[in-house]
């Protein structure tokens, strides 16, 4: 179950109060519908609500940016790395928090990249417009000696081709989605609750039915998604069932 919030979207330009408060109505909303762990996979939410999330929610909950830091630490070779996100995520810090708890010694660049979200909405991906951010947003990275950047939003990974192309092969990409992925399947199969195998039905809610999320969407998924429905979100009671 999937659900997202374009009639609030971005949430990366908002203060972490307000993504606090939109992260835990969302959450409300998924509970209501009787989900079993809850994946905060946007990461300027996962920046900033996460904590208050982990304590409100009676399922297992977890962000992007645990999972992204172990696989960042785990790539690097230099201990240098980098991490680009929305204004909210790299304001946070929560990026540089996990790193280092991780590995202490690790010197990390961090730098805001919103104009790659409009980019990856739109569907420029590889062109002379996102090869012209990029070069903007990236330049003097590799020669920082970063051989690891740390991709800090879920749509960067659409803008993996162009990214990698500006920063050359010696710089290695974190997507940070594939890591998390592992960590839902280790823990619900560590607490009896993975899915046996049998049919799945994915369902798609908004908050508002943005004319361009199918397509969007889609491009993610790399197939077709099938039903999206509207759907309204309520205050969250203080503690979730």
């Amino acid at each position: 179950m999937y659900f997202g919030d374009p009639a609030r979207f971005p949430y990366g330009t908002k203060s972490a109060d307000t993504i606090t408060r939109f992260a835990v109505e969302d959450a409300g909303f998924l509970l209501s519908r009787g989900v079993k762990l809850v994946i905060v996979a946007c990461h300027s939410a996962s920046s900033a609500a996460l904590p208050e999330l982990e304590r409100r929610l009676t399922v297992p909950v977890f962000g992007v940016v645990e999972p992204g830091a172990r696989a960042a630490v785990k790539m690097t070779r230099s201990n240098r790395i980098a991490v680009i996100g929305t204004n909210a995520t790299i304001a946070s810090g929560a990026y540089e928090h996990a790193i280092r708890r991780l590995k202490p010694d690790v010197e990390i660049v961090a730098k805001p990249t919103p104009l790659f979200v409009p980019l990856a909405e739109e569907g420029w991906l590889d062109n002379e417009v996102a090869e012209a951010v990029a070069r903007r947003y990236l330049a003097g990275l590799a020669d920082e000696g970063v051989d690891t950047l740390l991709l800090g939003c879920t749509h960067f990974p659409l803008l993996a081709c162009v990214i990698g192309r500006v920063l050359g092969p010696k710089v290695g990409l974190v997507d940070s989605s594939e890591e998390t992925a592992a960590s839902a399947a280790e823990l619900l199969a560590g607490q009896g609750l993975l899915n046996p195998g049998g049919p799945v039905r994915h369902r798609f809610y908004l908050s508002d039915l943005a004319p361009n999320f199918q397509t969007v969407g889609e491009r993610f998924l790399g197939e077709p998604m099938g039903d999206v429905m509207r759907a309204s979100v309520g205050e969250a009671p203080e503690r979730m069932q």
